[in-house]
Formats: structure tokens, C-alpha cells, sequence
């Protein structure tokens, strides 16, 4: 694992967990990688118990493998376990520009999106330069926050989770592409306009194509994987 200096803010557990989250993403972590509370521990100069509290947290978010005797592996998500990730987030995007329209109006109304629309800029930037770990963060961070527009955190959390597990599968077939820019998806504006038109049918329809956008990446990404 690349260094890291000591963890010394109070919320040990998920600011560790937070860490290890993101070094899955950026690929440090590989899929299929084996780790022990010990190493870990050890590496950020923490106890061993925030550090098995994180883990057993990533496990729960569906990102390592608790393995008995053996301590946590990294998941290895396959093609099938992508579409059904983007088939997922394809139905919680549903509930939350369709079922959650009134929601997402208060949120426009008292000024809700400033925020969302920085993150929106920003993810736009990265992606157009093919900037993917600049990407990711600005990625998550946009859809957490427009997810958390509609005032259900269980429906916020269930799409952070199936997008962080998405970006998991995804970051080894990208990296191994080089030259990211242009090909990755860059509407987050366009979504964000949608939205402050309080136009849930042309939110629905950007995430739609959203969604088709990544199942041709990954059968371009499969096919020159082979």
C-alpha cells in the first residue's frame, strides 16, 4: 500500500475507511488484493480496532470480502455484476426524478443546487480532460449531493454505494485506455439545468442516456481487454 501519514482526526473508523475507499478507486487496492487489519494499522500508525470497524464498513458497502483467518480481500466485480449495477442506479435515478419531483423543487427554490453545480463544473472539467482521479471524486461528490436534494438519505446512500461500485469496476479498464479525454461522460451540467427547469422528464431522459453511454464504454473496455 502507498504511504500515508498518521490518522489523528477523532473519527478514526471512517476516516480509515474513507481512505481505503478511495485507494480501491484509484486502483492502489487492487481487485483480488488481500489485507490485514495488522497492515493496515500499522500503516496509518492507528489501534486495530477502528481499523477492523473500516473494514467491516467497506465490507458492508460491498468493497472487500471479510475472509476468515485470512483477514479482508479486495472484490473482484465482473461484467455481469457492472450491468447490474448500472440497471440499479438506473432505477434509484427513476425514483429520484420521477417519484421525488416536488422534493427536488423545494431544493431549487431555497437555493440547494449552488453546491451541486460547483461539483457539476468541476467533474465536467475533469472528464472532458480524461483527469479520471480528479473525475472520481468530483463524481461521487455530485451525485451524493444531488441525491441527498431529494431528503432520503436511505435512496442517497444506495446510489453512493452502487456508484462507488461502479467506479471500482470500471478504474482498471480505464486506466489501461491511456488517453481518457473526451470519452468519458461529461453532462453533469446539463443535469444540473434539468433540474433547476424543474424538467424531471429531460433529467430522466440525460441519465438514461447516461446510463447507455457506460454499457458501450464497458463493451469497448471488455473487447480490448480480451
Amino acid at each position: 500500500m502507498p504511504g500515508h501519514g498518521p490518522v489523528t482526526r477523532n473519527t478514526l473508523r471512517q476516516q480509515i475507511a474513507e481512505a481505503l475507499r478511495d485507494e480501491v478507486l484509484a486502483g492502489r487496492l487492487p481487485a483480488g488484493r488481500h489485507v490485514t487489519v495488522k497492515e493496515i494499522a500499522e500503516q496509518y500508525g492507528v489501534s486495530a480496532t477502528p481499523v477492523r470497524e473500516a473494514l467491516v464498513d467497506l465490507a458492508a458497502q460491498g468493497l472487500v470480502h471479510l475472509e476468515h483467518h485470512r483477514g479482508f480481500q479486495v472484490r473482484r466485480f465482473t461484467p455481469d455484476d457492472f450491468r447490474n449495477m448500472v440497471e440499479a442506479r438506473a432505477l434509484v435515478g427513476d425514483g429520484i426524478f420521477r417519484l421525488a419531483t416536488e422534493r427536488l423543487k423545494r431544493a431549487v427554490d431555497t437555493g440547494g443546487l449552488a453546491s451541486v453545480r460547483r461539483r457539476a463544473d468541476e467533474a465536467e472539467r475533469a472528464s472532458r480532460a480524461g483527469d479520471l482521479d480528479i473525475l472520481i471524486g468530483y463524481d461521487l461528490r455530485f451525485w451524493r449531493e444531488l441525491g441527498g436534494l431529494v431528503g432520503n438519505p436511505y435512496l442517497a446512500d444506495l446510489l453512493d454505494r452502487v456508484r462507488v461500485q461502479c467506479w471500482a469496476f470500471t478504474v482498471p479498464y480505464l486506466r489501461r485506455e491511456g488517453d481518457l479525454q473526451g470519452r468519458l461522460w461529461s453532462r453533469h451540467r446539463e443535469l444540473v439545468d434539468a433540474v433547476a427547469a424543474r424538467d424531471a422528464a429531460a433529467a430522466q431522459r440525460i441519465v438514461t442516456e447516461y446510463n447507455d453511454h457506460c454499457l458501450h464504454l464497458l463493451d469497448h473496455l471488455i473487447g480490448t481487454a480480451d
